[in-house]
C-alpha cells in the first residue's frame, strides 16, 4: 500500500494546482499543459466519484486511499512523460484536506503521511472569485469561503510554497506562466 502513494523520482518541475470546487484548476492545468508542450496530471477523484455514480454509489471514507492511490499512480505514469514541467491538477494534500471536510476532521494516517512528504516546487492556490459552476460532483456552493481557508491552512501549517491565483482565468494563466518560468531558470 506504501509504495502505491511515493512519488517516483523525477527530474521534471512539479506544480500543483490546489483549492477548492470550480476554481478553474482543471481548466488552468489543461492550458499551461498545452502552453509548455506536456502533460498534466488530472483530478482522479473526479474520474473515480463519477463510475461511482454511474453504480449508484455513494463515496465513503473507504474510497479515500483507493483515490490517493489512483492519483498518485496517475501522477507517476506522467512525471514519465512530462516535458520539463508535470502541471499536477490536485495533489495527495488535497485530497487529505477533503478527506477531512467530508469525514469529520479524519485522514487515514497513511495518506497523511504521503500528503506531507512527496514533494513539489510550487503549488497555485485558486481563489474562490470565480462563479460556482454545478455540475454532478460539486456541492459545496455555500462553503467556498470555509473550504478555501481550509486549503490555505494546509499550505500553511505545512510550509508548502505556493503562489494565490485570483482574477480572470487570463490573469491567473499569465501568473502561473510568471512564476514556472522563474522555476525553469532556476532550474538550467
Amino acid at each position: 500500500m506504501e509504495k502505491k502513494l511515493k512519488q517516483h523520482p523525477s527530474n521534471c518541475i512539479k506544480v500543483v494546482l490546489f483549492g477548492p470546487e470550480s476554481t478553474g484548476k482543471s481548466t488552468l492545468a489543461a492550458q499551461l499543459a498545452e502552453y509548455y508542450d506536456t502533460v498534466f496530471v488530472p483530478e482522479y477523484s473526479r474520474i473515480y466519484a463519477e463510475s461511482q455514480l454511474l453504480s449508484n454509489k455513494l463515496l465513503t471514507k473507504n474510497d479515500v486511499l483507493p483515490i490517493a492511490e489512483g492519483q498518485m499512480r496517475l501522477e507517476n505514469e506522467q512525471a514519465t512523460k512530462a516535458n520539463k514541467v508535470l502541471i499536477c491538477d490536485t495533489d495527495l494534500l488535497e485530497t487529505k484536506v477533503y478527506s477531512e471536510a467530508y469525514y469529520n476532521g479524519v485522514c487515514d494516517p497513511l495518506l497523511e503521511k504521503y500528503a506531507l512528504e512527496n514533494s513539489y516546487a510550487l503549488y497555485f492556490l485558486t481563489y474562490i472569485d470565480m462563479p460556482w459552476v454545478a455540475d454532478n460532483l460539486r456541492d459545496k456552493p455555500d462553503e467556498r469561503i470555509a473550504m478555501f481557508e481550509a486549503f490555505e491552512n494546509a499550505l500553511k501549517i505545512n510550509n508548502k510554497p505556493y503562489v494565490l491565483l485570483k482574477g480572470s482565468m487570463k490573469e491567473r494563466f499569465k501568473m502561473a506562466i510568471d512564476h514556472i518560468d522563474k522555476l525553469l531558470k532556476i532550474k538550467a
